[in-house]
Order: C-alpha cells, then structure tokens, then sequence
C-alpha cells in the first residue's frame, strides 16, 4: 500500500476512535446523570433523555433480546468487513461518503459492542415520546442513519459504472480497473 493510503487510513481510523469516544463519552454522562433519575425534557413531550433501566440486552431498539454471543459474532464480521472495503477502496472524491458512511457503521457497532462486552447489555437513554418510539444511544444513530443514507447513495447516487468500479476494488484478489491512476490522488 502507498503512502497517501496510508494516509487516509489514519485519518479514517482517527474518524473512527473520535466516534466511538463520543457514543462511550455520552453514556457515562447518561449513567451518571440519568440513571436512578426521572426523565429529562429536551423538547417537552417529543424528545427525552431518559435511562433505560437494566439496558437494553438485545440490537438496536431492542429487538432479538439476549443474543449478545450472536451480537458479537455480527459486530465482528461486519466491522472486519468494513475495514477490508476501506482499505480496497481507493480514497478518491466519488468514493468519499461511502468511506465516510462506513466508518460511521463500524463505529456504531464497536460502541454497542463495547458495552455488551463490558456490561453484557447496551447503556440506551434517547427517547421519542412522541411516537414511542424505542430508547436507543448515539452507536445506534450511527448505524440507522449512515446505513439508511448509505441505502440511498447506492441506490440513487452511485452509477452502475461507479458500482461495478467499486466491485473491482472489493472482490478478493482483484485490482480495480483504474488502480494505477489512482495512487497518485
């Protein structure tokens, strides 16, 4: 690997420490200020931060409850994954978002990760009482959110050229069309 991507390798790994700092940072304070404590208004009757008593043992908003060995083994295959992709895939313009989206990913999972680990449950303290909508944490808005926009770049931003470039980075063993060009940027 040449110099500029191992450049943009730190700066991509710097991102994703920074995000895993933030979700770590804001559930200690949710621990520490929410916990054993009523509810705070953000925006009355919309927004709450608001500890979930006994975390939540399950995915994001809480769904498949107690699988944390399944969990771990996902978290692991995904984030491996995404390192893989960001280290094949060339740090060029067109392809910035995607690195971006899937740093946040991984992110998201090592933050919940963390604290199944730690914990054996995730530390969730945001909550729409609006819509009732399911507690969650800032590792679970990394992932909703990038995978959702991720769906939409794919979908409707990325071209089929842009795609099957990307096809030619990622599958083992081969080299995308325009590698050679590209380790000059």
């Amino acid at each position: 690997m040449d110099k500029p991507d191992r450049k943009h390798l730190v700066y991509d790994l710097i991102l994703f420490m920074f995000l895993i700092a933030i979700d770590q940072i804001t559930k200690k304070l949710a621990v520490r200020y929410l916990k054993d404590d009523e509810p705070f208004d953000i925006i009355k009757n919309v927004l709450q931060l608001y500890y979930l008593p006994g975390g939540n043992r399950g995915a994001a908003f809480g769904i498949l409850q107690g699988q944390r060995v399944f969990f771990l083994i996902i978290t692991f295959v995904v984030v491996a994954a995404v390192f893989y992709m960001l280290i094949k895939i060339p740090p060029v313009k067109k392809f910035g978002l995607l690195r971006i989206l899937l740093i946040f990913t991984a992110a998201g999972g090592i933050g919940n990760m963390i604290d199944r680990l730690v914990l054996n449950y995730v530390i969730d303290f945001i909550y729409f009482s609006l819509i009732n909508f399911p507690i969650f944490n800032v590792a679970d808005m990394y992932v909703s959110c990038s995978v959702v926009i991720l769906a939409i770049l794919v979908l409707f931003r990325l071209s089929e050229d842009d795609i099957k470039e990307l096809e030619g980075y990622i599958k083992p063993g081969k080299k995308g069309p325009a590698e050679n060009e590209i380790k000059g940027d």
